[in-house]
């Protein structure tokens, strides 16, 4: 999401609407897929719970989540990233 300084308007290095992967990691939780798939939801309204990517970590105290969603803007991109950062699951976002 970086954006580039172009005279006197900014444009992003995306082109939308875009598929867009937003990686999560949290600790272990049996309610992280889908608490956090809620929360990508009411950001897209398209996505599909079933396309999230789960690994875990090697001492299965951490799980990796990878949520594809359609964006459709920066404002949405940033809303999202807000809305997982402040989760109280979730240690990072990418």
């Amino acid at each position: 999401m970086t954006e580039q300084n172009n005279g006197s308007h900014k444009t992003s290095l995306i082109d939308y609407p875009c598929d867009f992967p937003i990686k999560v990691m949290g600790k272990q939780d049996p309610n992280l897929a889908q608490a956090l798939a809620e929360v990508v939801q009411t950001h897209d309204p398209e996505f599909d719970p079933a396309t999230v990517e789960i690994r875990m970590s090697a001492k299965g105290n951490y799980v990796g989540l990878t949520f594809t969603v359609r964006a459709t803007s920066r404002e949405q991109l940033d809303s999202l990233y807000r809305a997982l950062h402040g989760h109280p699951l979730v240690s990072v976002v990418l």
